[in-house]
């Protein structure tokens, strides 16, 4: 739940801060009539990441009735899943600060193209997010005992991204965001570390990996799947009594380059030389 929880608060709040910079600028710009199709795009997107979501699901408990089938398919949407969210990751690291200026330039030649190009601007600004958060659920969530509580825990997330969103917008409350989005993907790359994990054991359910008898370690005799800590290591982080030895290395291989790349300190650009008088 901890894992969706933050998916939902990590992708939301991307969502919301571009939704509140359209806004803001549209309001500043006394375009207050433009309003209503920034909201129209905002809600298109909304409905077309749902149905992207119970179609991720449907084609798994529906449409595939194989067993070898809907573990290939699992393991397909588990790495896609990685794909994005580490692609999310490092682009938000690197454009965070300049992505005020850069929608507002977009949104100033949208308005000047139309108005269906400002709905659609912020069409495509939150359903990207949206489709992020639906594959990225749906593949975080594979072999859990649901009971509604990841998806309560995913909206809880979105939830208190717009609430923050809100605050930052209406109210003189300052974030560090650089901060936030730094720890918030160090966690995130944790998550997708474990959800890779799951691909490559999907891969050797479905038998298109060898190796899935040849165990790491055999762990069941202390991480008793019972205990609150053993479901927090599996729901978090997709820690398993009896992984593959396939399973850690892929684990590996992916959290070790990921983490440094992101911690590394950015270089940053020498200013621009000042023009002579």
């Amino acid at each position: 739940m901890f894992a969706t929880y933050l998916i939902g608060l990590r992708e939301g709040l991307e969502a919301t801060l571009v939704v509140s910079i359209l806004i803001a600028f549209l309001v500043k710009s006394d375009r207050k009539d433009k309003l209503k199709l920034v909201w129209a795009g905002v809600a298109a997107a909304v409905v077309l990441s749902v149905l992207f979501g119970w179609m991720l699901s449907y084609t798994e408990t529906t449409l595939l009735k194989d067993f070898k089938q809907q573990e290939a398919f699992e393991a397909i949407t588990s790495i896609a899943a990685v794909c994005f969210v580490t692609w999310m990751i490092f682009w938000m690291r690197r454009a965070a600060r300049g992505i005020a200026g850069e929608l507002r330039n977009r949104l100033q030649d949208a308005l000047a193209v139309g108005s269906f190009a400002v709905g659609f601007m912020a069409f495509l600004a939150v359903v990207r997010e949206g489709l992020e958060t639906s594959l990225i659920f749906y593949a975080a969530v594979q072999g859990a005992d649901l009971n509604g509580g990841p998806l309560a825990a995913l909206l809880g997330g979105i939830a208190t991204a717009i609430a923050i969103g809100y605050l930052m917008y209406a109210t003189a409350v300052r974030i560090n965001l650089t901060v936030f989005f730094r720890w918030t993907g160090v966690l995130l790359i944790l998550v997708a570390a474990g959800i890779f994990k799951y691909g490559v054991h999907s891969l050797q359910e479905a038998e298109f990996l060898p190796g899935i008898g040849n165990l790491a370690y055999d762990a069941a005799s202390w991480l008793d799947p019972s205990t609150w800590y053993a479901t927090l290591l599996a729901g978090m982080f997709n820690v398993t009594p009896q992984p593959s030895v396939l399973e850690i290395v892929a684990w590996a291989v992916y959290l070790v380059p990921a983490l440094v790349l992101f911690l590394w300190p950015a270089r940053r650009t020498a200013p621009a030389p000042t023009p002579a008088a």
